[in-house]
C-alpha cells in the first residue's frame, strides 16, 4: 500500500513540475515575442491607429534645400507622421489632463513643461480641447548622421476651447509659427525643442468664379435676381438612401421633370456624411452625386446641397476628419453650375442640448471657413430648425435658412421680427403638413386639410415674397428608424408629407406645390 501511495505522490509531483515548466516557457515566449516586435508604440498606446481616424490636418513640405544631408521622401513622411502624433498626444493630454504617451513623442527636456502645464490644469480643474488644422513645414537642416532635423512650421492654424469645472470659459483661434527640433531615438522622431516664432501668414491662391451672389437682401444667379421656389427631394423608393443600391438616374430625371413642370426652380438634397465615406470620400458616391447635379443643370434646376447629414460629433479632435471630407467633396463641385448653395448641416440647433451650443456653433463656423477656402464660387447657408436660431452666425453665411412647422397664424409676426434683425435674404427651407390622419394619428390632417394648409400658407408667402422650399415631393412607404426613432406614430406621420402619394398619384395639395 505504501508503495502505491509513494508512486501516486511521485506521479503528481511530476505532473505539477511539468505544468510549471510549461507555464514558464509560455511566459518567456510571450516576452521574447514582444521584444522582437520592437515594442511598437501603436500597439502599446493605440495612438497611431486612433490618429489616423480623428486627426488629419493638412501638411505640406514647402522647402527642402538645407545645408546638411539630403533627405528622402520616406524620411520626410516619417518626420511629419511623428510630428503630427506629437501634436495629437499633446491635445489629448490637455483634454484629459493625463500625460500618458507624452514620453513617446517628446524628449525628456521637451516634455517637462508639458507635464507641468497638465498638472497645473488638473489642479485648477481646467480642461482644454484643442486641435491644429494645417501645417506648412519648411526644412532648414537635416544632420549628416540622420539623427537631427530642424524645420519651421509656418501658419499653423489652431483652435482651442477652454473649460473650468466643466463650464465653458472661452474659445480662441490662433495662427502661429513654430521653430522645431526633432531627434531620432529608438527608430522614432521625438520633439526636442518647439517654440513659437513670429507670425508669418501664407496665402493660398484661389480662383473666384461666382456662380451665385447676394446683394443686400437679394439673391443673384448670373447677376440676375433669383427667387427660390423649391422643394426638398428624395426619390419615392429611396428616402434617406438616395445614393444606395436602388439609385436610378431615369427615376430621378422623371422626378426633375415633374418638379420643373410644376413651376419650381430649386431642389434641396442631402449628402450623408458616413455613407459618403467620411474622411475618405467614396468615388462611387461622388459619381452618383455628379449625375444628380448634371441632371439638375440639364433641367435648369438649382440645387442646395446639404452636407453632413447624420453627423453629430462636433468634438474638436474630430475637426480635421470633417475637413478632409469637405476638401474632397466641395472641391469636386466648386465649378458646378447647378449648385446654388452649400448648406452646412440640417437642423444643428437640435444638437445644442446633447453636444452643447458652443461646440456646435464653433464647428459650424469652422466648416464655413473651410468651404470658402475650397469653393469661393457658391453661397453658404445653415438649415436651422428654429427661425430665431438662423441669426446665429448671421455674419458668416450668405443667406439665412430656417424651418417652420408651427401655426400658420404665427408665421407672419415671427418672420417680420426676423427681418428687422438682418439685412440678408431669408429662405423658408422646410415647411409642410402631413396628411397622416389614421389609426396612429386619429387627430391628424387629411389630404384635403393638407391642400387647405398650402393654399392658406401660400397667400402669406406671396404677400411677403418669401423664398420657399417645401417638404417634400413624395409620400414614403418606409421611414428609417435613424430619422425619427422607433415610435410608430412618429414614423406614420413622417410618411405623408408629400404632394404625391406612394402609388404615384398627385394629392389635392399638388395644385399648390408652387407658391
Amino acid at each position: 500500500m505504501k508503495r502505491w501511495n509513494r508512486a501516486i505522490y511521485i506521479f503528481l509531483i511530476g505532473i505539477g513540475f511539468t505544468a510549471v515548466i510549461a507555464i514558464v516557457l509560455l511566459g518567456l515566449s510571450k516576452v521574447f515575442s514582444f521584444l522582437n516586435t520592437g515594442a511598437d508604440r501603436s500597439s502599446m498606446l493605440h495612438i497611431s491607429m486612433k490618429k489616423d481616424f480623428v486627426y488629419l490636418p493638412t501638411v505640406s513640405w514647402r522647402a527642402q534645400d538645407n545645408p546638411g544631408r539630403e533627405v528622402d521622401s520616406q524620411t520626410l513622411t516619417n518626420i511629419s507622421n511623428d510630428y503630427l502624433s506629437a501634436w495629437y498626444v499633446r491635445n489629448v493630454s490637455y483634454q484629459t489632463n493625463d500625460s500618458t504617451g507624452i514620453d513617446q513623442y517628446y524628449t525628456k527636456s521637451a516634455r517637462k513643461n508639458l507635464i507641468n502645464n497638465i498638472n497645473y490644469n488638473k489642479k485648477m480643474k481646467n480642461r482644454i480641447e484643442a486641435t491644429t488644422l494645417q501645417h506648412h513645414l519648411f526644412l532648414e537642416f537635416y544632420s549628416a548622421d540622420g539623427q537631427t532635423v530642424v524645420f519651421t512650421d509656418k501658419d499653423v492654424k489652431e483652435y482651442q476651447r477652454v473649460y473650468r469645472n466643466k463650464d465653458f470659459m472661452m474659445d480662441t483661434e490662433l495662427t502661429s509659427t513654430y521653430k522645431v527640433v526633432m531627434l531620432l531615438e529608438d527608430g522614432f522622431w521625438r520633439i526636442r525643442h518647439i517654440v513659437k516664432d513670429k507670425l508669418e501668414t501664407i496665402q493660398d491662391s484661389i480662383e473666384v468664379n461666382k456662380k451665385a451672389a447676394v446683394k443686400g437682401d437679394t439673391l443673384l444667379v448670373n447677376n440676375y435676381p433669383y427667387t427660390v421656389k423649391g422643394i426638398n427631394y428624395y426619390p419615392k423608393d429611396a428616402p434617406w438612401n438616395m445614393y444606395g443600391d436602388t439609385f436610378d438616374v431615369e427615376v430621378i430625371e422623371k422626378d426633375f421633370e415633374i418638379i420643373k413642370e410644376a413651376g419650381l426652380n430649386t431642389i434641396r438634397i442631402f449628402v450623408p456624411y458616413q455613407e459618403f465615406g467620411k474622411e475618405k470620400v467614396k468615388i462611387e458616391k461622388l459619381e452618383k452625386l455628379t449625375k444628380v447635379l448634371d441632371l439638375a443643370e440639364k433641367k435648369a434646376i438649382k440645387v442646395v446641397v446639404t452636407l453632413f447629414d447624420f453627423y453629430g460629433d462636433y468634438s474638436v479632435l474630430d475637426w480635421t476628419v470633417t475637413h478632409r471630407h469637405v476638401e474632397q467633396l466641395v472641391r469636386a463641385y466648386k465649378d458646378h453650375k447647378a449648385i446654388l448653395a452649400w448648406d452646412i448641416k440640417n437642423e444643428p440647433d437640435l444638437d445644442f442640448d446633447s453636444r452643447t451650443k458652443e461646440a456646435v456653433v464653433a464647428w459650424l463656423r469652422e466648416m464655413i471657413r473651410q468651404i470658402r477656402r475650397y469653393d469661393p464660387n457658391h453661397l453658404i447657408t445653415i438649415g436651422w430648425y428654429d427661425m430665431q436660431s438662423s441669426l446665429i452666425l448671421e455674419k458668416e453665411v450668405d443667406f439665412l435658412s430656417f424651418h417652420y412647422y408651427g401655426d400658420i397664424k404665427e408665421f407672419s409676426q415671427q418672420y417680420d421680427t426676423l427681418q428687422t434683425k438682418t439685412s440678408k435674404p431669408l429662405v423658408l427651407q422646410e415647411y409642410g403638413l402631413s396628411s397622416s390622419k389614421g389609426l396612429w394619428n386619429p387627430f391628424g390632417a387629411t389630404q384635403e386639410d393638407q391642400a387647405i394648409y398650402y393654399k392658406d400658407f401660400h397667400k402669406i408667402l406671396r404677400e411677403k415674397d418669401v423664398h420657399v422650399m417645401s417638404w417634400t415631393l413624395y409620400d414614403f412607404d418606409k421611414i428609417p428608424t435613424s430619422v425619427v426613432g422607433r415610435l410608430p406614430w412618429r414614423k406614420h406621420k413622417q410618411k405623408f408629407f408629400g404632394f404625391i402619394d406612394t402609388k404615384g398619384n398627385k394629392k389635392p395639395a399638388f395644385q399648390f406645390i408652387s407658391r
